[in-house]
């Protein structure tokens, strides 16, 4: 599986560090494996065709700020241990980015589209309970780049540079 991710400052994972020791026993996202997705592209196994796809869609996109704006609970995800907790990102721009990128690429359904909540996932499962209501700092940032990810090798497979 691959998708196009947002790479997380080190600002915004410093938040998240916060929360997660706050969580225990939940699983904790480890910092380094921490993403915000912006648009899963499939099981496809051409990373170049891919990668030239989303280029395509992204042509002449421009870089779009960001913002931690607190956090999101989801109580029921569609996958894994529940409840999730997440740093909310609130930005017009990305979620733009993502709906153009629905049009060039089947979006997962219940997860994206209408669906599609930009976060970070910070713990999964019963100690996630414990930050659900905790106080967060907010971090602004621009998005100038964004990752290709292969899912299946964990690990970043590229990237575009916006503007595209």
């Amino acid at each position: 599986m691959f998708s196009l991710n947002v790479p997380i400052p080190s600002a915004v994972n410093r938040i998240a560090d916060e929360l997660a020791r706050e969580a225990p026993p939940a699983t904790v996202r480890p910092h380094a494996d921490r993403t915000l997705v912006l648009k899963r592209l499939g099981a496809q196994s051409d990373a170049a065709r891919l990668s030239a796809r989303a280029r395509e869609a992204l042509a002449g996109q421009p870089p779009v700020a960001a913002r931690v704006a607190g956090l999101v609970v989801f109580e029921d995800p569609p996958a894994g241990p529940a409840p999730v907790v997440a740093l909310s990102v609130e930005s017009p721009g990305l979620v733009a980015l993502h709906e153009q990128l629905c049009e060039y690429f089947d979006p997962a359904e219940g997860i994206e589209e209408e669906a599609y909540r930009p976060h970070v996932t910070v713990a999964r499962g019963a100690g996630a309970e414990r930050v659900r209501s905790a106080s967060i700092d907010t971090h602004r940032w621009s998005i100038e780049e964004l990752q290709f990810y292969d899912a299946n090798r964990h690990t970043p497979a590229g990237r575009i540079d916006l503007p595209a």
